[in-house]
């Protein structure tokens, strides 16, 4: 029987998402955003391990640029993680090998580990728990499990799962074969034959994993456990060991462990479940209206049918269209039969070729202390909007191009220039020479909105020497 808060969820939340290009990019991937309900998909996901007498508080795993993210979004729904930092992407093998062996120093040697995704959508959460008790109990009795999905369509943008025989439990089957995403004619095939979805979300003791893990890829194991003895408190965040990390091989858990171990079993989930990994999966977790519409946002439809259509602020109006998929932005667009959804990735490593910066950057740009936004560019200016959230303090540094103009709109904003502190509050303005060394803050405790205005003749945003910072960035 389980013990309580005998299960640790680590939520693996560093992925870019590229395949919901323009809402997801590098700098702001889907996990963090709200594309399905009112909640972020990485907080869903907090939210739905958040029960204390089944699961203990979670270990997120993610990237160094969304740490403060993962803190913040955790925090606005009053929870709490533990949040280990990977220094460079290894894909899911090492980057589950650390969590589990964080999980054992913080909860035990014999601790089971729960890893999910942070940006797959669950709507039954009844019914996910229920598959996590099965889980858990297939795990104790000596079974690496991952979750399969019934499926409801012969999808082609899934991997899919044999179950065998059913394991001591009765909860679970043994793993025949994982396969790869088949085309239309196997994946229908395989509903008949009652194949399941791969998930990709596990349940397993931590010491099987590593066990497993140590007789198929010891040098993963060696170099994850080296990043992991070797790692440090930053801030509040765990912070992996960067040499010994980047020596592991780069592997997914999948071809690292899952398809090579004999302890393999899956635990058929029969809630509702989608990994979003595209827009056309986004589509199918909604009703349409009487036309076949999906909108979300200012959208006006003309003698329109089936279109799928998110916009985030520019009004989309269509006239005669059928089958699309539009999303809008404030600096890009994509437009698509809804068929290609699967291409949207292609795009963007297309556009990365090309250096559009829209492949990977929003428009408004999130860092610790708030958010930046572009109002507007010329050849030798820049004005932006900034805001500061209370507390916030941006680095102590200094430009070797620009001179700026700051103009406060709201709020009080605290200045130091050259050594000296003093405040401007609204309709009040300050000038920053090429070369001063200064800081923004806001000592207040309303949101700090001030329009920048800089001025030179080179203004990227590498032109910037921090000579102190609180985030303890390079």
């Amino acid at each position: 029987m389980l013990s309580p808060a005998s299960i640790v969820p680590v939520i693996l939340a560093g992925g870019s998402g590229t395949r919901l290009w323009p809402v997801s990019r590098d700098s702001l991937p889907k996990q963090f955003q709200s594309l399905y309900g009112t909640n972020t998909l990485y907080q869903d996901t907090l939210k739905r391990v958040s029960d204390r007498s089944l699961f203990s508080a979670p270990i997120v795993l993610t990237h160094e640029d969304f740490r403060f993210f993962a803190r913040r979004q955790a925090q606005d729904i009053g929870l709490e993680a533990t949040v280990v930092l990977e220094p460079t992407r290894r894909d899911s093998g090492p980057a589950l090998l650390a969590a589990a062996m964080v999980a054992q120093r913080l909860a035990g040697e014999g601790c089971l580990v729960l890893a999910l995704a942070a940006d797959h959508v669950v709507l039954d959460n009844a019914l996910f728990v229920d598959a996590c008790r099965a889980a858990a109990r297939a795990a104790s009795d000596g079974h690496i499990v991952t979750f399969g999905i019934t499926p409801t369509e012969p999808s082609t943008a899934y991997g899919y799962i044999r179950p065998g025989a059913t394991t001591g439990t009765g909860e679970a089957s043994k793993v025949e074969a994982f396969v790869e995403k088949p085309d239309i004619t196997t994946a229908a095939r395989y509903l008949t034959e009652g194949y399941l979805w791969n998930s990709g979300n596990f349940l397993f003791p931590a010491s099987l994993l590593i066990e497993e893990a140590e007789r198929f890829e010891p040098e993963i194991v060696a170099a994850v456990r080296e990043a992991v003895e070797l790692s440090i408190e930053d801030l509040g965040f765990i912070r992996l060991d960067a040499k010994a990390f980047a020596d592991s091989p780069s592997k997914s858990i999948d071809y690292a462990v899952m398809e090579k171990t004999t302890r393999a079993a899956v635990v058929e989930g029969k809630f509702r479940w989608s990994d979003i990994g595209s827009w056309d999966a986004l589509r199918a977790l909604e009703p349409g209206d009487a036309a076949g519409n999906v909108t979300h946002g200012p959208v006006t439809l003309l003698d329109s049918t089936n279109n799928y259509i998110h916009t985030d602020g520019p009004l989309v109006a269509t006239v005669g269209v059928d089958n699309l998929a539009v999303v809008a932005t404030e600096d890009a667009v994509l437009v698509m039969p809804a068929s290609r959804a699967q291409d949207v990735k292609a795009l963007v490593s297309k556009l990365k070729s090309d250096r559009h910066n829209a492949a990977s950057e929003h428009l408004k740009a999130h860092r610790p202390w708030g958010t930046y936004q572009t109002i507007c560019r010329g050849e030798r200016f820049h004005v932006k909007k900034i805001v500061v959230e209370p507390g916030g303090r941006l680095s102590l540094q200094k430009h070797y191009h620009r001179a700026e103009h700051w103009i406060v709109v709201k709020g009080t904003a605290e200045v130091t220039l050259d050594g000296r502190v003093f405040e401007v509050r609204e309709n009040e303005s300050t000038y920053l020479p090429l070369g001063g060394v200064h800081r923004l803050a806001n000592p207040g405790k309303i949101p700090l909105e001030l329009i920048e205005v800089q001025t030179g003749s080179y203004l990227g945003e590498d032109d910037i020497v921090r000579l102190e910072d609180v985030y303890n960035r390079s």
